[in-house]
């Protein structure tokens, strides 16, 4: 082999590993941007069921939710939200969730998971691992029973 064909060979194999790492990249930044929106959106959800509560005493209807998460700048992102307020009594702890959607992200920031509104109204990132023990100690049967149909 000469020089030459040495050198395109080198320069191919270059490219080809520039262009993998790029592609790869754009991947990561793409989910990380899905995640933080749809962060933000939860958040932006979170001070409207918050303002809710404070002024009715009680979190807001599944429909008020509905025509609000239609409104919201971002909501997109936020993909199938479930709403467990017809689930949540009101003695109910500040840790219990409200609110989650889960995401399935296959790159390097964060695998798959759950975006969570708490009832007291921190809006947090879990991983599968944790989240589903801890949406599974907080549901009820019934519940299960009617998100299985």
């Amino acid at each position: 082999m000469n020089k030459r064909q040495k050198a395109i060979i080198i320069n191919f194999a270059t490219i080809i590993t520039a262009t993998i790492i790029a592609v790869a990249a754009m991947i990561n930044v793409k989910d990380w941007v899905n995640r933080s929106e749809a962060m933000r959106a939860m958040e932006h959800l979170s001070q409207i069921v918050l303002q809710y509560r404070k002024e009715n005493g009680c979190v807001p209807p599944e429909s008020y939710v509905d025509r609000i998460k239609e409104e919201l700048e971002g909501s997109a992102r936020l993909g199938n939200l479930n709403y467990r307020a017809r689930w949540i009594e009101p003695d109910s702890s500040p840790d219990e969730i409200l609110a989650y959607t889960q995401r399935d992200y296959t790159t390097f920031i964060g695998g798959s998971g759950a975006i969570v509104l708490r009832l007291d109204g921190r809006v947090e990132w879990m991983d599968k691992e944790t989240f589903e023990p801890l949406l599974a100690r907080q549901q009820k049967p019934l519940e299960i029973e009617t998100l299985q149909k």
